[in-house]
């Protein structure tokens, strides 16, 4: 039996939280954070882990990155800072049974930490891709992964989730992660 802190392409889905045009460009470390971002929406799609995205009042915040829109589907929009203020993506992350979410997207102290609050209320399992959160400020994003984890969050990286949802490289789709994942590290530097 797996380890409650440890997720599955079976019992694990993926929330991209308002990563938008207008606040995007502001994002310390933006481009690294996009980069791990369309790396889980790929390994996602091959392992059919779902992907659900939620963008923030778009009409002042702009649209999804280009990039990673065409990568997903329905981005409800949302006014409050939580994504589980959107009733359809929590029931559609019920319906689904997922009980893991891997969160990411912008910004780590705002959206995305009301969100983890939220889920972990919920009983979700919450995972957070430490490399694929952002904010404008170090501070706010390093306490915002300080107090998710001392909340119940599972801090994580990029490619952590990829080896993990697939769990040994018996798995059917290994050689297709593989790929996307030495494609990764053509664009990635430490």
């Amino acid at each position: 039996m797996p380890h409650p802190a440890q997720m599955s392409a079976a019992d694990t889905g993926l929330l991209v939280i308002d990563v938008q045009t207008k606040l995007a460009p502001h994002i310390a470390g933006v481009e690294r954070m996009v980069a791990n971002i369309a790396f889980l929406l790929d390994v996602a799609r091959v392992l059919e882990v779902p992907a659900w995205a939620t963008e923030q009042y778009p009409r002042g915040l702009g649209v999804t990155l280009p990039d990673l829109a065409a990568r997903l589907g329905d981005r409800p929009e949302k006014v409050r800072f939580s994504s589980c203020a959107v009733p359809a993506l929590v029931e559609s992350m019920q319906l689904q049974g997922r009980p893991k979410v891997l969160l990411c997207g912008i910004e780590t102290h705002v959206c995305v930490l009301h969100t983890a609050l939220d889920l972990l209320a919920l009983d979700f399992r919450v995972f957070v891709a430490a490399d694929a959160v952002g904010a404008r400020y170090a501070i706010d994003h390093d306490i915002a992964l300080r107090r998710m984890e001392q909340a119940g969050a599972v801090l994580t990286t990029a490619e952590t989730c990829a080896f993990e949802w697939m769990g040994g490289a018996d798995h059917p789709h290994f050689k297709a992660v593989s790929r996307l994942v030495q494609e990764r590290m053509k664009t990635m530097t430490t």
